[in-house]
C-alpha cells in the first residue's frame, strides 16, 4: 500500500487528489495537517490558459480524532488568472464532491468560502 492510498484511508479523496502535505505539527493532544491545492489548474478550465496567482486565505476544518488526538486541517486553495481575460477563476467544489467521499457539509462549507 502507497503512503498515498494510507491518506486515502484517514482524509476525504478530493484533499489527498487535489492538494499536497506541506507541512504537520503534533503535540500529545493535537495533529495540525497543513495542505496548499496542487498548481494544476482545475479540469472545468480545460482550454483555457491559466496562471496560477498565489493563494486564498487559509482555511481551518476540524476533523475527525485519530488516535485520541483533535485533528485540524489548514488548507489553502489556489486562485488562477485567465491570462487572455484577467479573470479570476477557482476549483469548482461542486464538480469535486461529486466523484469523492467529501460530506455535503464539506462541500457547502467549500463553496461558501467560495463566494
Amino acid at each position: 500500500m502507497t503512503p498515498i492510498e494510507l491518506l486515502k484511508f484517514m482524509l476525504p479523496d478530493f484533499l489527498v487528489d487535489h492538494f499536497e502535505v506541506v507541512s504537520s505539527t503534533n503535540t500529545e493532544e493535537i495533529l495540525h495537517l497543513y495542505f496548499e491545492e496542487n498548481a494544476k489548474p482545475p479540469s472545468e478550465f480545460n482550454g483555457l490558459q491559466l496562471i496560477s496567482k498565489g493563494f486564498q486565505d487559509e482555511i481551518t476544518i476540524q476533523d475527525f480524532p485519530l488516535r485520541g488526538k483533535f485533528v485540524y486541517l489548514h488548507i489553502k486553495r489556489r486562485r488562477w488568472t485567465n491570462k487572455d481575460t484577467s479573470e479570476i477563476v477557482k476549483r469548482d467544489w461542486n464538480l469535486v464532491a461529486k466523484g469523492t467521499r467529501m460530506t455535503q457539509e464539506f462541500a457547502a462549507f467549500l463553496k461558501e468560502i467560495n463566494r
